[in-house]
């Protein structure tokens, strides 16, 4: 296995104000070795094989729950004869973080490593996980009054639900190499970029901040990113920039400033390079499809 495998930045929703993708995924041949920068959980609706999270593996079947964090190195596998089919819902952090940084994400990721990322819901607990991923499908699939909230509250249950039950009923993998374990020292680090990207977020700043040297932190960044500090902050800008590109009338100079940009210059040379075209084009293209869709 390669160092960094498949590498899965994008889903249907990334770009838009709200960033959250639940869909039906059948796997007769498992899918290969990858990572994401988003987060992801999948829950198995029938069939049976194997999962590997971070060089862990454990079995898949009916009721199988699975939330990953990004960059999680993740693989799966299908029994002989069998086809797994899955929810999978992919989501950004955004989602579960609240203003004061002591919401559910941070609940979710700080001191958990040592939790299994998967638990095998029976029983009540499964029947209950099956009734709110139908909701969610269903509004899916609709477009009433209050869907996004009505989303984002029944995604925070389901996850609150597989944190409870991990805590109170203990699994163990079927294989856990040393390896697997130190991806979880960055997580409070990678929370933090996310709740302040929006401010001049130095390295100095953030090493200060969890009592690690500026080189500590740029090297744990890069062996749970792949990326560099710098391409990493400026992913999670550009993201926010597109998403307030196509949901608000802000111009291009206030949505620099806001996503962490002091400069306009700067901000419209590395969205050109990132995207291939400038903010103007980007909301223009964007508009211009939606209303090709209507």
């Amino acid at each position: 296995m390669s160092q960094y495998p498949i590498y899965l930045k994008t889903f249907s929703t990334m770009d838009s104000p709200f960033r959250f993708e639940l869909r039906i995924n059948r796997l007769k041949r498992g899918y290969p070795s990858h990572r994401q920068d988003y987060l992801e959980f999948s829950y198995v609706k029938s069939g049976t094989g194997w999962e590997t999270i971070n060089g862990v593996k454990h079995r898949m079947e009916p009721g199988t729950f699975s939330f990953l964090l990004p960059y999680q190195i993740h693989e799966l596998f299908t029994d002989p004869e069998s086809e797994l089919i899955l929810y999978n819902c992919r989501f950004s952090m955004e989602l579960l973080m609240e203003p004061n940084q002591e919401g559910l994400m941070n609940g979710m990721v700080s001191g958990t490593e040592q939790l299994p990322s998967y638990v095998q819901f029976e029983g009540e607990d499964k029947a209950r996980a099956d009734k709110l991923l139908e909701e969610m499908m269903e509004e899916c699939a609709g477009n009433d009054l209050w869907r996004n909230s009505f989303l984002q509250v029944k995604l925070k249950e389901l996850l609150i639900r597989f944190d409870r039950y991990r805590r109170r009923n203990e699994t163990t993998p079927i294989e856990e190499p040393a390896s697997a374990k130190p991806a979880g020292a960055v997580w409070p680090i990678i929370h933090y970029i996310n709740g302040n990207y929006q401010e001049d977020l130095t390295l100095g700043e953030i090493a200060k901040q969890f009592s690690l040297s500026v080189s500590r932190v740029s090297e744990v960044i890069k062996q749970a990113t792949g990326q560099t500090y710098v391409h990493f902050l400026q992913d999670l800008r550009i993201r926010h920039a597109c998403s307030l590109l196509v949901s608000t009338e802000m111009s291009v100079s206030e949505i620099a400033l806001e996503v962490g940009y002091g400069s306009y210059k700067t901000f419209s040379r590395i969205f050109r390079e990132t995207k291939g075209v400038s903010p103007s084009e980007y909301r223009k293209s964007k508009m211009q499809t939606d209303e090709t869709a209507i």
